[in-house]
């Protein structure tokens, strides 16, 4: 009881400080519109150890996973949007799990990959993005509670581990994936 005691106290209170400078709406209401996940994906335990073949894409699809390609570059606003649909699909395995009264694993919640044909050093700076050693260049991380990545695809190393997600981007990385594609046997 405490805590709504306090909620009712702080916004009374901030919306007697802040009156005289604009309009204050205590608890308003968020109605947001129906998002689509491009690609919602669960792994079947029984094939993950097939996943190799897939190279940088199976090593995504090892977990739950949230994919979001771009035929053009991502911009600011579109990677939030992305990222809010993971913060979607989270609340809802969260209420599920209460519900249910069992807990939410880590491993339960997707990870998101947003798919990029190229990106800003400017733009994943401002998103705080690292790279990490045990992954290949081009996929850069957002701060761990938020589960995503950036996947600059222009970046990514011309390896076979990387051919499938090369195929998704743009020019002369895409075209030099799909003469790689047609010499496979």
């Amino acid at each position: 009881m405490t805590r709504f005691i306090h909620d009712k106290f702080a916004k009374d209170y901030l919306e007697e400080l802040l009156k005289d400078y604009g309009e204050v709406k205590p608890s308003e209401k968020v109605s947001g519109e129906i998002k689509e996940i491009d690609v919602l994906f669960t792994p079947d335990k029984q094939q993950s150890s097939n996943l190799q073949v897939l190279g940088l894409l199976g090593r995504f699809a090892e977990h739950p996973a949230i994919i979001e390609p771009f035929r053009n570059p991502a911009s600011t606003d579109e990677i939030c949007d992305c990222i809010l649909k993971l913060l979607e699909v989270k609340a809802l395995l969260r209420r599920e799990a209460k519900a249910n009264k069992t807990k939410l694993q880590d491993l339960e919640i997707p990870k998101l990959w947003v798919l990029t044909p190229t990106i800003s050093e400017t733009r994943l700076s401002s998103f705080g993005t690292i790279e990490k050693e045990s992954w290949l260049s081009g996929v850069h991380f957002l701060p761990e509670a938020l589960r995503t990545a950036i996947v600059a695809i222009h970046q990514l190393p011309k390896t076979p581990q990387t051919l499938w997600l090369r195929l998704l981007g743009r020019g002369s990385v895409q075209s030099q994936a799909i003469i790689e594609l047609q010499a496979l046997s």
